[in-house]
């Protein structure tokens, strides 16, 4: 049964954190390519003092027995909305780390996607809330000194 692997491009642009994430999961796992543009201004509702926190304390959790081997969190927003990505696919199985790497982000926008058609989100992805914060501003707090040219 041949799948018609399809592209597509979606800018990242004021779009809540984990619908987007979980559309993109869906997408990948039906066989399509995704790929988000300005993954750093996906934006996260909620407290911003808490998303902050949260993700601080993810990344500075070390493991008891092997604080080496703890889990790493990313600091770069492209990786990070990836690994957002990654959450909500079955990663135990093939078909899981076959979509995820249909799946690609990038800080910006990239020269090579700039006169492609965008995929229209629907309604529901964009977050309309004033008390949310974005990925790019979790990133610097993590580390990540973002260097994008606009």
């Amino acid at each position: 049964m041949e799948v018609e692997m399809k592209e597509i491009i979606i800018d990242g642009r004021n779009l809540s954190l984990g619908r987007l994430a979980s559309f993109v999961a869906k997408k990948a796992l039906n066989g399509n390519r995704v790929v988000v543009l300005n993954a750093e201004k996906t934006r996260i509702s909620g407290n911003l003092g808490a998303n902050l926190s949260k993700f601080k304390q993810r990344s500075e959790a070390k493991s008891k027995g092997k604080p080496t081997k703890s889990p790493k969190l990313p600091r770069r927003p492209d990786m990070l909305f990836r690994r957002v990505v990654r959450g909500m696919l079955p990663w135990k199985k093939a078909k899981g780390r076959e979509a995820f790497r249909r799946v690609s982000a990038f800080v910006g926008m990239p020269e090579e996607f700039k006169n492609k058609k965008l995929f229209e989100v629907s309604g529901d992805l964009v977050l309309k809330t004033e008390k949310s914060i974005s990925l790019e501003k979790i990133s610097q707090a993590l580390g990540y000194k973002l260097r994008v040219s606009e």
